[in-house]
């Protein structure tokens, strides 16, 4: 087996690895990328088809809590490489951004491969070596490559090898089995940001692919305003992502019709409608409830009650009978991974001295919006200028 000492080594060359490959080249390291597809990033290229959300604009402080249980344990890494990084960053590579409605934050040519691109002619002008086809085997740095068998010999190494959905973009979750045998802590992977499985009846059948507008979704103590989409198999959207982590722990999702009414007001304005009239035609004309909403209500929350007060908390509260999650494949993410015990708070492995983790390899997860990429971008700017001091 050829053998080759490198200075630098990340493995996997997603929005995680090639960051911690920017910090390590800006630091002076000679830097080595192993990826096992034929081509980078594809993942983050899939995900820039419908338009790259790189960021988030709301403040900073509430973007960090947003990441849950993970907050405190990537607030510095969000403090030091954080939105505004990010647009400087972006901006650097030639990419203009702008600001959605919504506070998502978009390159203006809205797709990933302009932003790749450039990214990746920066690094190969800092002498960055990206060698594709390059399959990690364990047993310390031995990979299968187009030229046959070889094993690296790095001074550091930093992993960035993803989470385990999309497997066929490359995040298929191999690397456990790596880590495990070096001892190190690893949650297990579940899916997040995913859509669920309900069955419809066929009355349902002429709303796959409607959106859902207009409503707040609760699970627990969670609650989010946003919309999602109706298809054959079952619900999926931003509303959905957003309560999945909530619902795979047991939650039940509730649907409220009418966020911007108190049931009082939803009440008043059933009471004043003529009793002959049928349900159906008293929540049209005194709500305008039609399409998506009114199909919901009468496939998840019949016998729906007379009473006004009554059938105005029954609108506050439509269930929606959620089964099982899609495959964890189909998941825009996971959560899961290597755990913030296993790692020091500059992200090496404490079983493995001098390799270093980042992005999705590690045990957080958030919703869509921006804050998966800016994360992953975060802890590979972390990881890999930790990385750079190292040996």
């Amino acid at each position: 087996m050829q053998m080759e000492a490198v200075d630098a080594l990340v493995i996997g060359a997603g929005p995680a690895g090639l960051m911690a490959a920017e910090a390590l080249s800006q630091a002076g390291r000679h830097v080595v990328i192993c990826e096992s597809k034929p081509s980078p990033a594809r993942k983050f290229l899939m995900a820039g088809k419908s338009g790259l959300n790189l960021m988030n604009a709301a403040p900073l402080d509430e973007q960090i809590a947003i990441y849950g249980r993970a907050a405190d344990w990537l607030d510095p890494m969000l403090k030091a490489f954080g939105p505004a990084e990010i647009k400087d960053w972006a901006e650097g590579l030639g990419e203009a951004l702008f600001t959605g409605s919504s506070g998502r934050v978009f390159p203006r040519a809205m797709k990933a491969s302009p932003l790749l691109r450039a990214w990746l002619a920066r690094l190969e002008r800092r002498n960055v070596t990206l060698r594709r086809g390059w399959r990690w085997l364990g047993n310390g740095f031995e990979f299968a490559s187009p030229g046959g068998p070889c094993s690296l010999m790095p001074r550091v190494c930093i992993l960035a090898l993803g989470g385990a959905s999309w497997a066929r973009l490359g995040s298929d979750g191999f690397w456990t089995e790596h880590l495990l045998t070096k001892g190190v802590p690893l949650a297990p992977f579940r899916p997040a940001n995913i859509g669920f499985h309900v069955n419809w009846s066929d009355h349902m059948d002429s709303l796959h692919g409607q959106p859902v507008k207009a409503v707040m979704l609760h699970a627990g103590a969670q609650c989010v305003r946003a919309e999602f989409v109706i298809t054959r198999r079952g619900v999926e959207g931003g509303g959905i992502y957003a309560l999945s982590e909530a619902v795979l722990d047991g939650e039940q999702v509730q649907i409220d019709l009418f966020p911007d009414l108190s049931t009082t007001e939803i009440a008043a304005k059933l009471a004043r409608q003529p009793r002959k009239l049928s349900t159906t035609n008293r929540l049209r004309r005194a709500l305008g409830l039609t399409g998506t909403r009114l199909a919901l209500l009468m496939e998840t929350a019949r016998p729906l009650p007379a009473e006004p007060l009554m059938l105005a908390g029954r609108l506050k509260s439509v269930p929606l009978p959620l089964r099982a999650p899609f495959p964890i494949d189909e998941a825009i993410s996971t959560s899961g991974g290597v755990m913030q015990a296993g790692v020091t708070e500059t992200l090496m492995l404490r079983n493995w001295p001098g390799v270093f983790v980042a992005g999705e390899m590690l045990d957080w997860t958030a919703p869509t919006g921006g804050y998966l990429l800016t994360a992953c971008l975060a802890t590979g700017r972390w990881a890999g200028a930790h990385a750079a001091r190292y040996g």
